[in-house]
């Protein structure tokens, strides 16, 4: 879309406090006023800032008369309906804001501190969205009607887009926008309740001597922020390759080579998978290989690696709890195209897992670890027929919620499991001292899992 098809889109909002027609007529006047060449050639934050001078300028020349606030506000929308995304544009400035829910023209609802609230803002009309959205779409060459109703994309500026339209949607367009997360390292999250001192210590002894961590939780839980931080635990100086889906990931080491998926064009080619790209780091001569989230067949490439040579790998998965994370891996890595029997899937998880960090979100819309555990061998037998152990090292548990909807709880700590500590000791890592280690297997807070 042109400059000039941006700031002439005849779109309007309701939202404010001056005239709504007031937005239109000044769009208008404003394109009179501007040199569209010159302004296609300034940086996007210039673009704004000369529109917004001469809109000033127009409506001081012309009137009409309106208060400070009024005027601000009129050239806000002006400027944000000319280049910006219209309604939701003060919503995206707002750092408080994780999630953008647009369902429908007439209802917006923001995610703010983990908690799901509506706001006094709508479209005026079901073609001022689907303006909006083409507007979006538009920015990373995609393009959403009825013959691709559904469409996910990642905004130059990092946000994740879900776009999905009638006929698929019943109640209208649906545009949901995920905030790019901020980079928290870990002392940070510990100031914030996610974790604490002691997990701290063991997180950074694992991930240093090459643990091959898998973080799981449910949608919303702070999967991302916590494997952006645990990627900080990584010394600098090795080969770290990233695969994401939406790159979101923000390391800090100087090696870090970063691979992102790509949808199929209009024409249905060209599309990059996750699998292709997990498949291609194997070739790149990777120290650690970190997906940002494993949901297929790439999961048996990944796990391949982690077991190949490629310790320290991290990865997370959707999933509810840890028993529930090595099924769902189980039930991934089986949509490969390899037919692989089960008992030499499960194999393939106990050999290349090595701990599993779950994170919950909870009522009141925090999000806290809820469990770290350790993968054991099957202690029943060589052939590990019968399963495998997890270990929990780290608990969190809640205390019953009170009237003020608050969850509290405190942080338990179990002994590590003796091949666990006995590892850390040969990377040089000491047990931190609230995971005192467990000599005997019947000491340890384990539960079988797998098929006995």
């Amino acid at each position: 879309m042109s400059l000039r098809d941006r700031i002439v889109a005849p779109e309007a909002r309701p939202d404010g406090r001056e005239p709504g027609h007031l937005v239109p007529v000044y769009r208008a006047k404003l394109l009179e006023e501007i040199d569209l060449a010159e302004m296609s050639a300034l940086a996007a934050g210039e673009r704004r800032g000369r529109l917004e001078r001469v809109l000033g300028h127009i409506i001081s020349r012309e009137g009409p008369v309106l208060s400070t606030a009024e005027r601000d506000s009129l050239i806000r929308r002006v400027v944000d309906e000319a280049l910006g995304l219209g309604v939701l544009e003060p919503l995206l400035e707002d750092p408080s804001v994780t999630e953008i829910m647009v369902n429908g023209p007439d209802q917006i609802f923001v995610e703010r501190a983990g908690r799901v609230e509506p706001v006094p803002v709508r479209f005026a009309s079901h073609e001022q969205l689907m303006q909006t959205i083409e507007r979006i779409v538009s920015t990373v060459n995609r393009r959403v009607d009825e013959s691709n109703p559904m469409v996910d994309a990642r905004l130059p500026s990092g946000e994740r887009v879900n776009v999905i339209i009638p006929p698929l949607a019943l109640n209208g367009a649906t545009l949901t926008i995920r905030r790019f997360p901020r980079a928290y390292t870990l002392r940070e999250l510990i100031s914030m309740g996610t974790l604490d001192e002691h997990m701290l210590m063991l997180l950074g002894a694992l991930v240093r001597a090459k643990f091959n961590v898998v973080v799981s939780g449910p949608t919303g839980a702070g999967k991302t922020t916590l494997l952006n931080a645990l990627s900080g635990l990584i010394p600098d100086g090795e080969r770290i390759i990233t695969v994401e889906d939406a790159a979101e990931l923000q390391l800090q080491q100087s090696h870090v080579i970063r691979l992102e998926s790509r949808p199929p064009n209009v024409e249905g080619k060209g599309r990059i998978t996750i699998r292709d790209l997990v498949r291609n780091s194997l070739r790149m001569r990777p120290d650690r290989i970190i997906v940002g989230e494993v949901r297929g067949g790439e999961t048996l490439d990944m796990l391949q690696a982690m077991s190949t040579g490629h310790d320290g790998s991290l990865a997370t998965v959707h999933a509810n709890s840890a028993e529930d994370a090595l099924l769902r891996l189980r039930t991934l890595a089986s949509m490969s195209e390899v037919r692989i029997p089960y008992e030499a899937l499960r194999d393939q998880i106990d050999s290349a897992v090595d701990c599993l960090v779950q994170l919950a979100r909870h009522a009141d819309g925090t999000r806290r670890v809820a469990e770290i555990a350790l993968l054991s061998p099957d202690p029943y037998g060589e052939g590990r027929g019968e399963g495998y152990e997890l270990a929990t090292v780290s608990r969190f548990d809640a205390e019953p919620m009170g009237a003020d909807r608050v969850v509290s709880g405190a942080f338990t700590h179990f002994p590590l499991p003796a091949r666990a500590a006995e590892r850390l000791r040969l990377a040089n890592e000491s047990v931190p001292a609230a995971y005192g280690v467990a000599a005997l297997p019947g000491e340890l807070h384990t539960r079988h899992t797998g098929q006995r």
